[in-house]
């Protein structure tokens, strides 16, 4: 399996309000950057995005290691909160639907054709790739401003 790394991220300018997404995939010496928005959604949506889009560029299973400073992605995919919410009809508790379902449903049938390592990065703390990740996902909302 061919090993690639991913990093994302997501911005908001406004919670909710004009987004952007950002990422890069590194396999080998070959680096390709990505990045989208939207006119109004949410700071998570840009975070779950950012990592969907990235999968959706990976052709065939691959040995991920994706870098997020987004505890809720890395937390839902890593500890399984999103398979737990699908389960239970995307349903977070006996109260509480889960949000995003629609970003979650695409993203858990790339991910799961992969091996994933989760590596959860701290935010704005001069991580080289996650800082270019956050250029990209502002650079993408300022175009909804």
């Amino acid at each position: 399996m061919k090993k690639v790394e991913i990093f994302t991220d997501g911005a908001c300018k406004g919670n909710p309000g004009p987004g952007g997404w950002g990422a890069i995939l590194r396999y080998g010496q070959k680096e390709k950057e990505i990045s989208g928005g939207e006119p109004q959604t949410t700071n998570n949506r840009m975070e779950i995005n950012a990592v969907l889009q990235s999968f959706k560029c990976l052709k065939e299973p691959c040995k991920v290691t994706l870098y997020s400073d987004s505890q809720y992605v890395c937390n839902a995919l890593k500890l399984g909160w999103a398979k737990k919410w699908q389960a239970n009809n995307w349903m977070r508790n006996k109260k509480e639907p889960a949000l995003n379902v629609d970003l979650w449903e695409e993203l858990l049938g790339l991910y799961e054709q992969h091996e994933v390592e989760i590596v959860w990065v701290r935010g704005h703390s001069g991580h080289p790739e996650n800082e270019r990740c956050d250029r990209l996902a502002v650079a993408a909302a300022e175009k909804y401003k």
